[in-house]
């Protein structure tokens, strides 16, 4: 019959399991470290490929930039100051008219038979002034009876203008010069108060509307050069002349109204299309310009690698990256100004910095190259 453990011996087992299992556990995380020491000891000194260009400085021209909207000298939207029904229409859409051609008409109605007998009875009335006046020189009749029929005879050519410009306000004509639009109605539709008939628009000169912040009031002044640009003609400039700053400053968006008059002797613009515009500011000035994808964007500051000789681990002469602050300035297109941080002939790596870190070694293939535009114009896709 055998006996049952002492106390003493399950003691001892038990604290030896326990001590075989921290050791494995212990033992293979020894291990994991060393292995994952060794595998980034290993990526660190890997030879990163990247691509690079030559710091050097060129002209800088400060501008203020801003989007608005081309809108015409004169415009305006046709329609009859009554209501009735379109009785003629005197023009073809899309063509050119002069000031005051007549476009279309109003049923007239009884009108004319109206201003007939308003005019019979004002030349009745002009007839009878004359004869009496003829006798009250000859003190035939009061002077009383004189003055009855010059009022008569007023109030009754007053009646005949008055019918006139009644009639008149069925014509619908051109307010000025300009070309017109497509036309909205047709022979015998009834128009409203107000509908709109036709659109006018005097196309030379035109305005470019816009706004700027209100920091760029001070460099803002009438007849300073304006560049236009407008997605119907890519890659073309039209040059515009500031004729007017608005008074004010909004006071919601703290932002100036500017207008511009943009000459467009060819036709080739339109109202209501989207402008970018470019205002030249100061002297133009020498800056070192890097790809913005040069740039390491933190919150602690920007930088940018710099491509220098060195040795690697081994004593051998290579390349290494070494990262250094800047302090950026203005922005054009793709480009940036580098105000402090980078002299001109130093190699700057403007693709692959991401996997760098200071003292990295580096393989310079500049067969790929970031876009460098200072007036990028992306293909319409």
């Amino acid at each position: 019959m055998s006996r049952a453990p002492r106390p003493k011996t399950r003691m001892t087992v038990m604290l030896i399991a326990v001590g075989v299992v921290l050791a494995a556990v212990f033992g293979w995380g020894a291990l994991r470290s060393y292995m994952i020491g060794k595998f980034l000891a290993g990526f660190g000194n890997q030879v990163q490929t990247v691509a690079t260009m030559t710091a050097s400085t060129t002209p800088w021209q400060a501008s203020l930039s801003s989007v608005g909207s081309l809108t015409a000298v004169n415009g305006a939207n046709l329609s009859a100051q009554l209501a009735g029904i379109v009785d003629s229409i005197h023009f073809k859409s899309g063509e050119d008219v002069a000031a005051g051609t007549l476009l279309a008409t109003l049923r007239p109605d009884n009108d004319p038979a109206v201003l007939a007998q308003l005019q019979a009875q004002a030349s009745l009335d002009e007839i009878t002034y004359e004869r009496d006046r003829k006798q009250f020189a000859a003190d035939a009749i009061s002077r009383a009876q004189v003055d009855t029929d010059r009022a008569n005879l007023a109030v009754a050519q007053a009646q005949v203008r008055g019918q006139a410009a009644l009639m008149a306000e069925k014509q619908v004509r051109a307010p000025f010069a300009g070309r017109l639009g497509i036309r909205q109605v047709n022979i015998g539709q009834y128009l409203a108060v107000g509908t709109q008939i036709v659109s006018l628009q005097q196309l030379n000169p035109l305005y470019v509307d816009f706004y700027l912040p209100e920091q760029s009031l001070n460099a803002l002044q009438t007849g300073q050069k304006v560049q236009v640009g407008v997605d119907a003609y890519p890659g073309r400039t039209f040059t515009a002349t500031i004729s007017a700053v608005d008074a004010q400053v909004s006071s919601t968006t703290r932002s100036i109204q500017v207008r511009a008059t943009l000459p467009n002797d060819k036709l080739a613009l339109r109202p209501g299309m989207f402008a970018t515009v470019n205002i030249a500011a100061g002297a133009p000035q020498n800056f070192i310009t890097l790809p913005q994808t040069a740039i390491g964007y933190n919150s602690y500051g920007d930088t940018v690698f710099i491509v220098r000789h060195g040795k690697d681990q081994n004593g051998k002469p290579d390349l290494l990256a070494d990262q250094v602050f800047v302090t950026l300035g203005d922005t054009r297109g793709d480009q940036v100004a580098i105000l402090k941080g980078v002299k001109p002939g130093e190699v700057v790596v403007t693709a692959g910095q991401l996997k760098l870190h200071n003292g990295s070694l580096v393989r310079i293939n500049n067969s790929l190259q970031p876009s460098d535009s200072p007036n990028p114009n992306p293909p319409n896709e």
